[in-house]
């Protein structure tokens, strides 16, 4: 079981070819979003699972924890994290989230019912990246949003 869903594959991102998808991830990293949400990374050499080793993943993550500020704190010790550090969670898949799940719910507890209210929540570490997003223009963040939509 543990290497059946340790090699489940994630599915194929979508909408690659859509102008306003593609305007949408240009606006993501000109507001910043991929200081952590890294669009690429490289697996390590020396997995047990020669399948995972040194593959190219597209996690929108760099899986590191960050300060995210004061409002998504919480009451919950985690050895070597602070209240407001979490890590980076990926993006891939998660515009099937509500098809998924029946509903959205965004964010480690599920507080943010969209993905823009997610974005809005960011503080700490990405609090520059989420002002400049929320100084975009409301055409800009409906292209970011398809785009993520896309992961």
């Amino acid at each position: 079981m543990n290497r059946y869903v340790a090699l489940l594959g994630v599915g194929a991102r979508r909408d690659l070819q859509n102008a306003e998808v593609l305007r949408g991830q240009q606006l993501f990293a000109t507001a910043s979003c991929v200081a952590c949400h890294t669009p690429e990374l490289t697996t390590g050499s020396y997995h047990p699972l020669g399948e995972l080793r040194n593959q190219t993943i597209r996690p929108y993550s760099d899986l590191l924890l960050h300060d995210m500020g004061p409002g998504l704190a919480d009451n919950v010790d985690d050895e070597g994290a602070s209240r407001a550090e979490w890590r980076t969670a990926p993006l891939w898949n998660i515009g099937l989230s509500a098809g998924v799940s029946g509903g959205e719910g965004y964010l480690h507890d599920g507080r943010a019912r969209t993905l823009e209210e997610a974005i809005l929540w960011h503080g700490g570490e990405a609090e520059q990246a989420k002002e400049n997003f929320r100084n975009m223009p409301a055409a800009d963040r409906a292209a970011v949003i398809k785009f993520i939509r896309s992961l």
